[in-house]
């Protein structure tokens, strides 16, 4: 009962309950933000990773323009349900290159973070015409549009669309909080999205440049390299980096 009465005099007194309160705070707040300062990194690095294509990042662009992060989350908790559901559970270094990260805070959809080679191109673009058609109960919007929007054109952000001329001033900035792309990347953007497109095409380099782990394929199956391509080319990597038959985490994080 003592510890009773003694808590009541917090309870009835302001300017002594917000003062503990300010301490508890205090405290808490230490134990988690000061071991931090003698982490040198605090994300694990983690074999297979590497930036966006110039083709993905434009992907990334209209999936961000276009609000799909509002209905789909990128990020699985390491909870049987969602493992069982979704597969591993992600990892911090997934997202380490995403500005904004695509955690998400809602799932009107299922999650997406291990989306990529999951379903066929087919499936993709019918999926973006008429969600309806291969997921009856979805209530997902119509994006079939997106295979009109050319960006192989020379539209321009100013009007609203891409273009594969902007990719390279995308990359730029990506490059200024730390995405490391290199100059030779950059100043070969705009070959590189090409090239991903055209698998009878000169992509070398676009290969040196990423790695082995590219999709190179005409995504919607029509001329031109539309949004829907893009937007294709980014699902389709999404979760396939990490080799998780092999992935060990590491004991010391």
């Amino acid at each position: 009962m003592s510890i009773l009465k003694k808590h009541a005099i917090l309870e009835k007194n302001v300017t002594l309950l917000a003062v503990f309160a300010f301490l508890v705070v205090t405290i808490g707040g230490l134990v988690q933000i000061v071991p931090l300062f003698y982490l040198e990194n605090t994300i694990e690095d983690v074999e297979g990773m590497r930036p966006y294509t110039p083709l993905e990042l434009a992907g990334r662009e209209v999936y961000l323009r276009e609000g799909c992060y509002v209905c789909h989350s990128q990020m699985i908790r390491p909870m049987r349900d969602e493992v069982e559901r979704y597969g591993h559970y992600s990892l911090a270094a997934e997202s380490r290159y995403d500005h904004p990260f695509q955690w998400g805070s809602k799932r009107t959809g299922p999650d997406l973070a291990r989306v990529g080679d999951r379903y066929s191109d087919e499936w993709h673009v019918d999926h973006l015409r008429n969600p309806q058609s291969v997921v009856p109960v979805s209530v997902m919007p119509k994006y079939g549009y997106l295979e009109k929007r050319m960006l192989d054109e020379n539209a321009g952000l100013a009007s609203g669309m891409l273009a594969a001329a902007d990719i390279g001033d995308i990359m730029k900035t990506n490059k200024l909080i730390g995405v490391p792309y290199t100059d030779e990347m950059i100043e070969n953007a705009e070959s590189d999205f090409m090239a991903q497109i055209d698998p009878d095409g000169d992509y070398d380099g676009l290969l040196e440049r990423y790695g082995e782990s590219i999709n190179i394929r005409n995504f919607d199956g029509q001329p031109g390299i539309s949004e829907a391509d893009a937007l294709i080319a980014y699902l389709q990597m999404l979760g396939t980096l990490v080799d998780f038959s092999t992935f060990t985490p590491d004991a010391h994080r």
